[in-house]
C-alpha cells in the first residue's frame, strides 16, 4: 500500500479570524487580551523571522505581506479598525523591529537552558521509539542543542529542503524550465518537446500553439502531424512507490502536475500517460488555432534540421522552489531533482538525481555523511538524512553572501497561516507566525525542520525527526511544541 503524505490543506488562509479562538493552556481562558498581545508578538516577530531570512519574495511571499497589512485587528497603528474591549495599538513594526536585539522575554539564553526547555519535550512518548534533533544559530553555524544529530533518519518530505538548496545551487533562482515546439524542415511535422517543467498549463499550451500556427503560416489547409518528445528525461516514469495520488509519473512533458480535477495541490487522481494527455490537448489547441491536424499525436524527437517556432517558459525556479516547499509539491520536487542531475551531467532518473543532489551539497560543504537521497520529494522510505544536514542547509540558505539560495527560506510554510502548516499551531502555543517549517509525514514517520527568531533576536535553525509514531496528530502536536518552545512562547508549556 502506498504511504501516506500530508495532505496540504486547500482552504484560504484566515489567520486574524483564526486568533480570536486561541486558547491559554496555562488558565483555558479566551480572554482577548491575552490573545491579542499574543498576534501582535506573532505579527512582529514573524515580520523579523522574514526580514532575518530574506526579503519578500514572488507571489506566495507578497501575499502573506498583504494579508498581514491587512485591515484588522493586528494592534499595529495605522492597521485599521479596532474591536472593542481591544489593546491599545501598539507601535508600527519598524519601530518593534528595531527593539528586537534587546527582547528579555523569559526564554532559553543558551545551549545549556536550552537543553533544559527541551529535554522534556524531546521525550515526548507521542514523538515514537526514535527521535533525533540538531538546533543551529544561523549566523554562527553553532549548534545549541543536538541529540543524535548525525544520526541519518527517514526525512519525509523535510528532504525536500535539500532538494531545493540543491537545485538552487545548481541552476540560480532565475532558472526557468523551457518547454518548445520544433517545426520539421519540410513544414509538415510540429513536435513539442518537453523540458520537464510540471506546472505547465492549458494557458501555456494555448499560447505555444498560436505562435506555432503564425510560423506555419498558409491558411491552415495543409495538414500537419504532431509528435511529443520526452527524452529530456530516462529511466523509470513511475515513482519507486508506484502509482499514488500523491504524484504522477515523472516526465518531461504534462501539464498540471497530470492532474485530472481542479486541485493545483495535495493527493488527487493522477493520468495514467501524462505526455500524450499533453499531447492531445496541444493538438486541441493547434486546432483551435486553425491548424490542421492529421492523424494522433506519437511519441517522436524533433526531425534532424528542425527548428524551434515556439517556446513557453515556466516560472523561475525560485517560485517553484517556493511552490514546492509551501505545499509539499512532489511533482515540483522530483522535477527540481532531475533539473538538478542535468546541470551536473547526470542521467535524469531517479539515481542520476541522488548522484547530482549529493554531489551538490557537498559542493556547499555541509555534513553529508550517512546521507541517502533516495528520491527529490521523500515519498521513498529508504531516503535518510541526519537533523544536522538540513540545520546546515537552512544555515546556508540564511547565509547573506549566498543569497540565490534565499527562496529555500521564504518558501518554508508558515506557522498558522501558510501550505501545510495552515492548520496547525492554532491553539496549543500562541505561536502563529512565528515559526516557518517544512513538514514530513509517513506512516510512523513524521518530522519539521525550518527556522524560528528567538527572543534575543537570533535566527535559528531546526530540525526534529521522529519514527515510530503510532497517531500522526499526536507526533505533529508534539513537533509543534518542541518548535514553539524555540521562540520562548512554547517553551514553559506542559
Amino acid at each position: 500500500m502506498a504511504e501516506p503524505v500530508e495532505e496540504p490543506s486547500n482552504r484560504p488562509s484566515d489567520p486574524w479570524g483564526r486568533i480570536k479562538n486561541l486558547k491559554s493552556k496555562r488558565n483555558g481562558s479566551n480572554t482577548w487580551q491575552v490573545v491579542a498581545g499574543s498576534a501582535v508578538l506573532g505579527l512582529v516577530v514573524a515580520t523579523g523571522a522574514v526580514l532575518a531570512a530574506g526579503p519578500w519574495d514572488n507571489g506566495q511571499r507578497k501575499a502573506e505581506r498583504q494579508l498581514a497589512a491587512a485591515e484588522h485587528p493586528t494592534g499595529g497603528a495605522h492597521h485599521g479598525r479596532r474591536l472593542p474591549g481591544a489593546p491599545e495599538p501598539a507601535p508600527s513594526a519598524p519601530a518593534v523591529l528595531g527593539a528586537l536585539d534587546t527582547v528579555t522575554r523569559s526564554a532559553p539564553q543558551g545551549p545549556a537552558s536550552l537543553r533544559t526547555a527541551l529535554a522534556p519535550l524531546i521525550a515526548a512518548p507521542e514523538l515514537g521509539t526514535q527521535v533525533a534533533a540538531s538546533v543551529v544559530d544561523t549566523a554562527t553555524g553553532e549548534q545549541l542543542y543536538g541529540r543524535g544529530a548525525a544520526t541519518p533518519m527517514t526525512p519525509a518530505s523535510t528532504v525536500k529542503i535539500a532538494t531545493a538548496v540543491a537545485a538552487l545551487s545548481a541552476l540560480g533562482p532565475d532558472h526557468r524550465i523551457a518547454t518548445t515546439v520544433r517545426l520539421s524542415e519540410d513544414g509538415r511535422t510540429l513536435t513539442l518537446v518537453g523540458g520537464g517543467d510540471p506546472t505547465l498549463d492549458t494557458a501555456a499550451l494555448r499560447s505555444l500553439a498560436t505562435t506555432a500556427a503564425k510560423a506555419l503560416g498558409g491558411d491552415g489547409e495543409d495538414p500537419v502531424r504532431l509528435a511529443y518528445d520526452t527524452s529530456r528525461y530516462t529511466g523509470p516514469v513511475r515513482h519507486p512507490i508506484g502509482k499514488n495520488p500523491n504524484i504522477a509519473p515523472v516526465t518531461a512533458l504534462m501539464v498540471d502536475e497530470g492532474r485530472l480535477d481542479d486541485s493545483d495541490r495535495g493527493p488527487a487522481e493522477r493520468s495514467k500517460d501524462p505526455a500524450g494527455d499533453a499531447a492531445r490537448a496541444f493538438a486541441a489547441e493547434l486546432t483551435a488555432a486553425g491548424v490542421t491536424v492529421e492523424g494522433e499525436p506519437r511519441a517522436a524527437r524533433p526531425a534532424a534540421g528542425a527548428r524551434t517556432v515556439a517556446t513557453h517558459r515556466s516560472a523561475p525556479l525560485s517560485a517553484l522552489v517556493e511552490r514546492t516547499l509551501t505545499n509539499s509539491d512532489n511533482d515540483i520536487a522530483e522535477a527540481l531533482a532531475r533539473q538538478t542531475a542535468i546541470a551536473k551531467g547526470e542521467s535524469a532518473d531517479f539515481a542520476g538525481a541522488r548522484r547530482a543532489v549529493t554531489t551538490e551539497l557537498k559542493k556547499l560543504q555541509v555534513p553529508t555523511a550517512g546521507a541517502r537521497l533516495a528520491d527529490g520529494s521523500g515519498l521513498d522510505r529508504k531516503g535518510r538524512v541526519t537533523p544536522a544536514l538540513l540545520t546546515a542547509l537552512l544555515a546556508r540558505a540564511a547565509d547573506p553572501e549566498r543569497p540565490g539560495l534565499r527562496p529555500a527560506l521564504t518558501g518554508l510554510p508558515v506557522a498558522g497561516f501558510t501550505g501545510t502548516l495552515s492548520t496547525r499551531y492554532r491553539d496549543t502555543t500562541g505561536t502563529p507566525g512565528l515559526i516557518r517549517a517544512k513538514t514530513g509525514t509517513l506512516t510512523g514517520v513524521n518530522s519539521l525542520a525550518g527556522t524560528v527568531v528567538d527572543p534575543q533576536g537570533r535566527l535559528l535553525a531546526f530540525a526534529f525527526l521522529a519514527s515510530g509514531s503510532t497517531v500522526p496528530a499526536d507526533a505533529e502536536a508534539a513537533l509543534d511544541t518542541l518548535a514553539a518552545a524555540l521562540t520562548g512562547a512554547g517553551g514553559t508549556t506542559g
